[in-house]
């Protein structure tokens, strides 16, 4: 029953996510696309879906997470958090504010630790935890300077998500090598880029 709960405040979090930032990710999509879509007709370049499927989710994310720790909650009273673990056990476990707060610290650094490894071509951990700690430390230092707070333990619920996130692409790379070809192809990759696209945008589309 716990983790029904746990798995409602997180849908009802992400929800309330989407409905600040579609607007900006449906314009965003379609003028990425159209340019991109150009660049490569003009240069005639191949034109590999699942790569550019890939690419331009990570752009819109990075466009996502820029807008929810920027314009999200802006809070002008003082409450600076340079105490290492102080907020992270000030919640209830499973309750609204600890899935918004702690898990979703976590969640929402696993695809920059997923996209970091994969186009920066990181085979060990200690780069990966490099370029996480410096993501992480410049979005809490910019929201102190905003008017948000700066939370320590924000900083380490997201290296532990981008971490997270580098092992489960390592984990993906190396899996692959046991794989059928056909899972390898260019058609699975494209089908498989597709389906998991359009069941996102389904997604975004019912939450709204």
């Amino acid at each position: 029953m716990l983790y029904c709960d746990i798995l409602t405040s997180l849908d009802n979090t992400l929800g309330d996510v989407l409905q600040m930032t579609w607007p900006m990710l449906f314009i965003s999509m379609v003028l990425i696309a159209s340019v991109r879509i150009a660049y490569l007709s003009k240069r005639q370049e191949e034109f590999v879906l699942h790569k550019e499927i890939l690419l331009l989710t990570f752009v819109l994310y990075i466009l996502c997470l820029f807008q929810v720790v920027t314009f999200q909650d802006i809070n002008t009273v003082s409450g600076n958090n340079f105490i290492p673990f102080k907020e992270i056990f000030r919640y209830d476990f499973g309750g609204r504010l600890f899935v918004k707060n702690i898990i979703g610290n976590v969640l929402m650094f696993i695809p920059y630790g997923f996209f970091a490894t994969l186009y920066a071509d990181i085979k060990k951990g200690r780069s990966a935890f490099v370029l996480v700690l410096l993501a992480s430390l410049s979005i809490e230092c910019t929201q102190l300077m905003i008017g948000r707070i700066f939370d320590v333990d924000d900083i380490l619920l997201n290296v532990l998500g981008g971490m997270l996130g580098f092992l489960f692409y390592r984990s993906l790379d190396k899996l692959s090598n046991y794989l059928p070809k056909v899972f390898k192809s260019k058609m699975f990759m494209d089908i498989l880029s597709v389906t998991i696209f359009l069941l996102a945008i389904f997604y975004v589309v019912w939450r709204l």
